[in-house]
């Protein structure tokens, strides 16, 4: 199979593109699965939440504590199903938050995450689409879409 192997550089955009998607999806999938077990370990009490909103609390306050030591900054919602969790120095891009370079460079490491909340709000009998964004180093937004059957 000679001539298959490429370096980085000599790929075309249009494959780098579709290796960066793929790669976001797999780091969506890994943390879809963390997020499945997190949810999964939560004490009793916590399951029997009686709102939607309640749920969305406790991923912005106790859930974001035990995995980055810290609470979600706001949360916001348009009571028809879209939140806004907002951290204004989300650990995995304050490293980065020296130059505005990086913001392109930010869903990398904002993707697992997107899976974490996707797959504790299925544990949670939730099912959702979460994504993110950056404006500024290191705040980011996650917006969670709560899909109705």
């Amino acid at each position: 199979m000679m001539g298959l192997e490429r370096s980085h550089s000599q790929m075309k955009p249009v494959a780098r593109e579709e290796g960066q998607k793929m790669s976001l999806s797999v780091l969506e999938g890994m943390g879809f699965r963390v997020g499945q077990a997190l949810g999964e370990r939560l004490p009793r009490e916590t399951l029997a939440f009686r709102e939607e909103l309640d749920v969305l609390k406790f991923l912005c306050k106790d859930l974001w504590v035990a995995v980055f030591q810290k609470q979600m900054d706001s949360l916001r919602t348009n009571h028809q199903g879209t939140y806004v969790l907002q951290d204004n120095s989300f650990p995995f891009l304050i490293r980065m938050s020296s130059g505005l370079q990086y913001v392109e460079e930010a869903p990398k490491f904002l993707a697992f995450t997107c899976g974490l909340l996707r797959g504790t709000l299925s544990t949670l009998g939730i099912k959702s689409l979460v994504t993110a964004s950056v404006a500024a180093l290191p705040a980011c937004k996650f917006q969670v879409m709560i899909q109705r059957s």
